[in-house]
């Protein structure tokens, strides 16, 4: 019988920290964790983000490690993608990353990934808790150590796959004072742009808050504000970005996925299709139709697209929110490594002038529900979601689905006009709150 996940959302364990996601739970998970490895020492790199609580979460999952007969390698603060990178490199068992994301600074979390580089799916995560409500007893402990020169392996693997000169370019970076706050700066500069840095010094509590990629505002007015040629925001553990061109004008993930994979098409080096989750634009699809390239879909989050292009052999994929996965690079989605892919589909080129395809009007509204699981039975919610459906049928789209990280239940709407995107989520926001808030 398979265990149900009952710590695991859809992007790990995570909540608030030091009353859910509490010292004892790090080791517990970092012990599991490790006893899943069938290495007889297993070797398990840890990286973090900025935020005051990492510390301690560090250390109490390196304890788990330790505990279960792993070492425990502390790479410190690196952006989440760099786990994947640097497990590959060092040929290491498991990588864990102490973060949150886009939460806020009071929340953190856990995640894993496997000696390839991915993300743990949803079996190795049932594993990891069916382990901690019942682990067998450990052969002897493991050991605690840092890992010098993380960072400058990161970088290297990024100058390695993106060769650019990126000399003649003046990029402004939020960095959200987060795990990218060091590695994004050093790496343009490395390839020779001038770097305006924004939200580039954590203090432990100031991570994503009004900056990083979910408040993309923030990034319009510096790039706005110093005459960039164009900018890149990445949320707290820099596994995704948004982009801004020098008239200010956002550009979310559909926009730099349709850019690169018009690129590669291009080029012949498109393997495959293009994997996008639900969220993404029916515009999108459209333009992709238009261009010769085959589109899958999946729910939402990074892994479920990682699934599928492994599934197909494809190369390239991705979501609305910033997750960029290029295969080429890393099996996880990567804000650093998406910016430069980016740049490199433009050839010098300027952001402004790229339309990489048209978007329909989309209005997403998030709901504070009491429990988010509960609009899986709620018939007045899916009859409204059928009636606006057939009333859109050709035209645009409804999307209706609960959070998985937070108590929420987000409504999307794509139509022709933004007035009708409008009145169809009002409508159906008003069924959500009157049901389940």
């Amino acid at each position: 019988m398979t265990h149900e996940r009952k710590l695991f959302g859809t992007d790990g364990v995570r909540g608030e920290a030091g009353t859910f996601l509490t010292a004892e739970l790090a080791t517990a998970l970092g012990r599991a964790a490790t006893l899943t490895s069938e290495a007889a020492r297993p070797q398990v790199l840890i990286v973090r983000d900025t935020r005051e609580s990492g510390p301690m979460l560090e250390a109490a999952l390196a304890a788990g490690v330790a505990a279960a007969g792993g070492d425990a390698l502390l790479a410190g603060v690196l952006p989440t993608p760099a786990a994947s990178v640097l497990v590959r490199r060092h040929g290491l068992d498991l990588g864990a990353v102490v973060s949150a994301s886009h939460n806020p600074f009071g929340d953190n979390g856990i995640k894993f990934f496997s000696a390839r580089g991915a993300k743990f799916d949803d079996a190795a995560e049932a594993e990891i808790e069916a382990l901690i409500d019942g682990s067998p007893p450990a052969k002897g402990t493991g050991r605690v150590r840092e890992l010098q020169g993380a960072l400058d392996d990161y970088l290297r693997e990024l100058t390695r796959v993106f060769s650019l000169d990126l000399s003649d370019l003046t990029v402004a970076l939020d960095c959200a004072n987060g795990a990218t706050h060091r590695a994004a700066p050093a790496i343009f500069e490395r390839l020779g742009a001038r770097v305006e840095p924004i939200a580039a010094e954590p203090d432990g509590r100031n991570i994503n808050a009004g900056c990083g990629s979910t408040h993309i505002e923030n990034l319009v007015a510096g790039v706005t504000s110093t005459g960039a040629d164009l900018g890149f925001a990445f949320d707290g553990d820099g596994d995704r970005v948004l982009a801004v061109d020098r008239e200010g004008a956002v550009r979310d993930g559909d926009d730099l996925i349709a850019l690169t994979a018009a690129d590669l098409k291009r080029r012949n080096a498109l393997e495959g299709g293009v994997v996008v989750t639900v969220m993404t634009n029916y515009g999108f699809h459209q333009a992709m139709k238009g261009a010769g390239v085959d589109v899958a879909t999946t729910r939402v989050g990074d892994r479920y697209v990682l699934e599928e292009l492994q599934r197909r052999g494809w190369g390239l994929g991705g979501e609305q929110s910033g997750h960029l996965i290029s295969m080429d690079f890393a099996p996880t989605g990567d804000g650093i490594a998406a910016s430069l892919l980016a740049l490199r589909a433009l050839d010098g080129a300027d952001l402004a002038d790229a339309k990489p395809f048209e978007k329909l009007p989309q209005r997403l509204e998030n709901v504070e529900v009491a429990d988010r699981d509960a609009v899986a039975d709620a018939a007045a919610v899916w009859e409204a979601v059928e009636r606006e459906e057939a009333a859109l049928e050709g035209r645009g789209r409804v999307l209706v689905r609960s959070s998985g990280t937070e108590p929420l239940v987000r409504v999307m709407v794509e139509a022709p006009t933004d007035e009708e995107c409008e009145q169809v989520c009002a409508r159906l926001v008003g069924i959500v709150r009157h049901e389940l808030a």
